[in-house]
């Protein structure tokens, strides 16, 4: 029988963490029932393992019973690493964990991280070159502390070389189906989905993104341009008048701002002008043509493209799933 892996970390943890161990045990172990039901083997035994018999978690308000301590894991198949907060670098036992993660990949497991538990998977190196997504709204602190790690924070759940990863909060849930189906059968997943009416392959956090704007960096000059594309939301900015203005180069000018922000000055723009146009659907019942021109654009078919490209969906769906009272307008 092949082995399930859910680790309970020492410390670092938020009601999230709590989340994430809870619904991974019941998904696998209900997916794993339904499959025996349908006249399989059992495949996996799934427990949750730890450095302590007795693992508080989110402040000591909840606590986990381990199954199992890590060291007398000798192999895995999977290793199912929830959510943690303000995790920046392994203290106490995770760093025993971090280091028992790399050597079982190593060994031939495959890692899955929920949220923000990418943090402690970057931090053993194994993301290094590799694609990765974590919740959006971690996506700066991470970009500093793991540069070389490819984060794509609009994936809702990346697949690579045995990793896989997936965007913030609750979304661990389509994570879950994703692996049941992985590992089980697709009918499997389709039930699961059903039991617990999760969405099924769903596949793009960014239509819940909120843009708030790169600024953990320190050059100054980006700053200011930054802040100066935050105020000119309804212009048509021209990137050379743009450098220009703070007598730079263009190249030079969109090298520097690329590695501020992770953005191209054009790019910035649009993800400015997309959030605005975001907020005016979801709080005013403005037509779509009214919004567009609010934000600078006056061809329809380029914002709905541009919106599009970064929530996955156009202007008429998004405003009406966010705002009731403009449905019809």
């Amino acid at each position: 029988m092949k082995h399930i892996t859910i680790l309970a970390p020492d410390g670092q943890t938020n009601l999230g963490t709590v989340a994430c161990i809870a619904g991974a045990y019941e998904i696998f172990t209900r997916a794993g029932q339904y499959f025996k039901e349908n006249g399989h083997k059992e495949v996996f035994k799934i427990e949750i393992a730890g450095v302590t018999q007795q693992t508080e978690l989110a402040g000591g308000l909840f606590s986990v019973k381990s199954h199992i301590h890590i060291s007398q894991i000798s192999k895995t198949s999977l290793v199912v690493i929830p959510s943690l907060e303000s995790f920046e670098k392994p203290q106490k036992g995770n760093i025993d964990i971090v280091d028992w993660v790399a050597k079982q990949y190593k060994n031939g497991a495959e890692v899955a991280t929920m949220c923000s538990g990418a943090f402690m998977l970057a931090s053993s190196g194994l993301l290094n070159g590799r694609s990765c997504s974590t919740h959006w709204n971690y996506a700066n602190k991470f970009r500093a502390l793991f540069p070389d790690v490819n984060l794509q924070t609009d994936e809702l759940i990346t697949d690579e070389n045995g990793i896989y990863t997936n965007g913030g909060a609750y979304s661990f849930l389509n994570l879950m189906i994703y692996l049941v189906e992985k590992y089980y059968d697709r009918p499997t997943a389709i039930f699961c989905s059903k039991i617990f009416q999760i969405e099924i392959d769903r596949q793009q956090q960014s239509p819940f993104m909120i843009f708030r704007g790169q600024k953990q960096h320190s050059d100054e000059m980006v700053k200011e341009a930054q802040a100066y594309i935050e105020n000119q939301i309804t212009e048509k900015i021209s990137i050379e008048a743009l450098s220009a203005k703070f007598a730079v180069g263009r190249r030079n000018f969109d090298r520097r701002f690329i590695k501020a922000t992770g953005n191209t000055p054009i790019e910035y723009m649009q993800r400015v002008k997309v959030e605005s146009a975001k907020k005016a659907f979801e709080t005013t019942r403005k037509s779509i043509n009214e919004i567009m021109y609010e934000v600078g654009y006056s061809d329809l078919k380029a914002f709905r493209e541009v919106f599009r490209k970064f929530t996955g969906v156009s202007p008429l769906v998004y405003r009406t799933k966010y705002n009731k009272d403009a449905v019809g307008v």
